[in-house]
């Protein structure tokens, strides 16, 4: 069953991704939790540092909860990352003795660097602000070189220990940037959609205006002579009767002539009746022929469908199938499933995502469906699906004027 137009999308509440993108609370509280129980129970020990398993019973109260506070700050890491970042500091230069707490000390708290780490990188990653994202990874080059001097490290591993850390913060603030790149891109594709939209409103209008309108202007002037004149001079009357007649059929003419421009699929229609949801098996069958293979279900049935309604879903159908047949190849496989009632038509065409789908706001095919949906006052979204393939899901209301 189609899902209903108020509830959110299918794409919008399973979106791609990891668990990182699926669910990110619960990740950040799982990686919080992982960073403490590493820090808890793991050390390094021997002249090699070798990492070993401790007893939580080896582990000073004072040093568990500087451990606790470091890792549990971790949750949340996207929303503040500056002050985890500063959580984290402290508790590292806890760790290194700088603040002379011997129960801290004593516990052999290497790994609470790990928590100061993934700090570091979510500051690169989600901190908009780039001089307090430098001063972040200033404050961690300084506790480096403070563990440095309490531990007598060699400068090669200090060395190490800032390259490290300007690579974890790196990699954040280049993921950062690429998907800032990427969301504007996502804005300047939606304004050139826009924009494509009112230019072409604007032309549509333009051309009615210049082909259409001036004879109907005629037809205006010359009905209305003919009626002035009608008492007196019937020949004069009737000859301005044949004049808006003749600029009738002109304007008639020129109108059908802008429609086959504006819309070139009218060459196949010819002079019939238009299509709707009637004709989709036969749509359907077409498809098939070019080889495509598609699964209809139809839900419901009205004959009594406005004809904007019914003919909009069925060009939704047909640009939907377009598209796949185009991008994903003659041999792919398509469902479309049509759910009527007494609110709404629902439509979603799934292709199984064989041969290079097409992204949202990458055509004009995308655009008009959507334009078409929206004139109705529903909606469209399209997108990749998350099992696969490529979606368009469409609602458009039924006794709804259009916009």
């Amino acid at each position: 069953m189609v899902p209903d137009p108020e509830t959110p999308s299918l794409m919008a509440r399973r979106p791609v991704g990891g668990p990182f993108t699926r669910w990110p609370r619960a990740a950040d509280a799982v990686l919080a939790i992982v960073v403490f129980l590493v820090a808890v129970f793991v050390k390094s020990e021997g002249p090699n540092d070798d990492l070993v398993i401790r007893s939580v019973g080896d582990l000073p109260i004072g040093a568990f909860f500087v451990l606790a506070v470091a890792s549990g700050a971790l949750y949340w890491r996207r929303s503040q990352p500056l002050l985890v970042l500063g959580v984290t500091l402290i508790a590292s230069a806890l760790s290194t003795g700088f603040v002379l707490l011997e129960l801290v000390r004593a516990a052999d708290l290497e790994l609470v660097g790990v928590a100061m780490f993934v700090a570091l990188y979510n500051v690169g990653r989600y901190a908009t602000d780039d001089r307090w994202s430098q001063i972040g990874l200033g404050g961690v080059f300084a506790v480096i070189a403070l563990s440095a001097a309490v531990e007598g490290v060699t400068a090669v591993e200090i060395g190490f220990g800032f390259v490290v850390a300007f690579v974890v913060w790196y990699l954040g603030r280049r993921l950062r940037l690429r998907a800032e790149r990427a969301s504007e891109l996502e804005r300047e594709q939606a304004a050139e959609a826009r924009r494509a939209i009112a230019e072409e409103r604007t032309r549509i209008a333009r051309e009615l205006h210049d082909v259409v309108a001036h004879r109907v202007s005629l037809m205006t002037v010359q009905a209305g002579a003919a009626k002035t004149v009608a008492a007196d001079d019937l020949e004069g009357a009737v000859q301005a009767m044949e004049a808006v007649e003749e600029a009738g059929r002109q304007a008639l003419s020129e109108l059908r002539h802008l429609l086959d421009v504006l819309r070139p699929e009218a060459d196949v229609d010819g002079l019939g009746p238009q299509p709707g949801l009637a004709d989709v098996p036969r749509l359907v069958a077409q498809f098939e022929e070019a080889g495509l293979v598609v699964s209809l279900t139809m839900n419901g049935a009205r004959t009594d469908l406005p004809a904007r309604v019914d003919l909009s879903a069925y060009r939704i159908v047909q640009e939907a199938l377009t598209n796949v047949l185009k991008h994903a190849g003659p041999t792919a496989r398509a469902e479309v499933r049509i759910s009527i009632d007494d609110r709404r038509v629902a439509i979603e065409v799934l292709d199984d995502g064989h041969g290079d789908t097409i992204l949202p706001g990458s055509g004009q095919g995308i655009v008009g469906m959507r334009e078409r949906s929206q004139l109705l006052g529903g909606s469209l979204e399209a997108g990749p699906h998350p099992s696969g393939g490529f979606q368009v899901l469409a609602h458009l209301p039924i006794g709804k004027e259009p916009a």
